[in-house]
């Protein structure tokens, strides 16, 4: 990994890449947008992406979405460094709790303190979100982690 390495707010402009990469590595991308792209922190090395995280927030709670790396980057802290700027961003936009469902990562989510959650235990706005309610299979694990001070 270079010394290259920036994180910035998503912009329109990354839209086609995002969803191609979205879209490879399996994670939902129909109700993505353009305009949407601000949602999103992009990881660059050298102006190329290599990782990205997404937050849609609802009040206090917010989904978790899209956390990609790039498979030459994975297991170097990339992950953790997306994850923890996104939950700045949560925390500073007045989210309370993340929350994010995962088909395969779980394991990795654990380890930054989100924490396995039944369906049925999601705040509605979560529930009623495209992603809880459509996109993502219905076996998808859910996870929450509150933010702030406990």
């Amino acid at each position: 990994m270079t010394a290259m390495i920036e994180l910035r707010p998503a912009r329109a402009s990354d839209y086609e890449t995002a969803t191609r990469w979205l879209a490879a590595a399996g994670l939902p991308t129909a109700d993505l947008s353009a305009v949407r792209m601000d949602a999103f922190l992009l990881a660059t090395d050298q102006d190329r992406p290599i990782g990205m995280i997404g937050l849609e927030p609802y009040a206090q709670f917010g989904l978790l979405r899209s956390l990609i790396v790039d498979p030459e980057y994975r297991g170097k802290g990339l992950g953790a460094k997306l994850i923890a700027a996104l939950e700045a961003k949560a925390t500073a936009a007045g989210v309370a709790e993340l929350w994010l469902l995962t088909l395969d990562a779980d394991a990795f989510f654990t380890r930054h303190g989100y924490a396995v959650r039944q369906r049925d235990a999601a705040p509605t706005a979560i529930r009623n979100s495209a992603e809880f309610a459509s996109l993502c299979p219905g076996d998808a694990v859910l996870m929450q982690k509150r933010l702030g001070p406990d």
